[in-house]
């Protein structure tokens, strides 16, 4: 099963232009004439809000996080903000653009939650929503590896971050009765990275949080260690030092 994380929003900012081309990216996939009330559910930070209310100027925008700490960030830049479990959130009206970045991944049970999102939409309303693709990727799976095979397992038994997303067609399969059009896609970016260990740090600010969480302070850097070297096997510099993370998206666009 997944656990819920504690979110730092400072981490998860250090990597904030790679975070950002899939919101951009996704965005300019939505073709809605005029919404006027567009949310961000599982909003994080809030950086996806203001490229949100530049897109569509005339509507109102809102996040929506589980996190107090994520959403204090949000709000710093003058944006309505709500917090709630967004497994079970319904708007109080209708929503025109439901937009949704790296959020919906860790939530399970998507072919009840996708419906009900799609039931959350105004006539002719829009689900736009992008999650990671990495579930088989080193990033993630050594995360998994190491949390079993160490001294911690019997502590990180239970323990795990974002459960897989469904197959494309799964979600073709599920959407494409309910909907007037349906768009779905897959990008694979790669992200040129700095410092030391910036895979590591990458995984920190999101995928790795619930396995730090459930450590010790003692077990903590231990793990850690362990986590690093891997992924300096898995992600070598290169001759300049910088580090390539190949990262992979799901995109879908649902139009009622």
């Amino acid at each position: 099963m997944t656990t819920k994380a504690s979110w730092n929003p400072e981490q998860y900012l250090r990597f904030a232009d790679e975070r950002l081309r899939p919101v951009i990216d996704l965005i300019g996939r939505i073709a809605h004439p005029a919404p006027r009330r567009v949310v961000d559910l599982g909003c994080g930070a809030g950086n996806a809000l203001p490229l949100l209310a530049a897109r569509f100027p005339g509507a109102t925008v809102a996040g929506v996080d589980g996190s107090a700490a994520m959403l204090k960030k949000a709000a710093g830049a003058g944006f309505p903000v709500q917090q709630a479990d967004i497994a079970h959130w319904t708007p109080d009206e209708p929503v025109d653009v439901l937009f949704s970045n790296a959020a919906l991944h860790w939530l399970e049970d998507h072919e009840n939650l996708f419906p009900h999102l799609l039931g959350s939409l105004a006539p002719g309303g829009v689900l736009a929503v992008q999650m990671p693709a990495m579930h088989a990727a080193p990033l993630r799976a050594q995360q998994d590896a190491i949390a079993h095979s160490g001294a911690w397992a019997a502590r990180l038994e239970g323990i795990s971050s974002a459960p897989p997303i469904l197959s494309a067609g799964a979600y073709y399969d599920l959407l494409r009765p309910r909907v007037n059009t349906l768009d779905l896609w897959f990008t694979e970016y790669l992200h040129v990275l700095h410092g030391a260990d910036p895979v590591v740090q990458w995984a920190m600010g999101t995928s790795l949080r619930p396995y730090l969480d459930a450590l010790d302070e003692e077990e903590r850097p231990l793990f850690l260690r362990e986590y690093e070297e891997a992924m300096r096997v898995a992600y070598p510099p290169r001759a300049d030092g910088a580090v390539l993370l190949p990262f992979r998206r799901f995109f879908l666009v649902a139009a009622l």
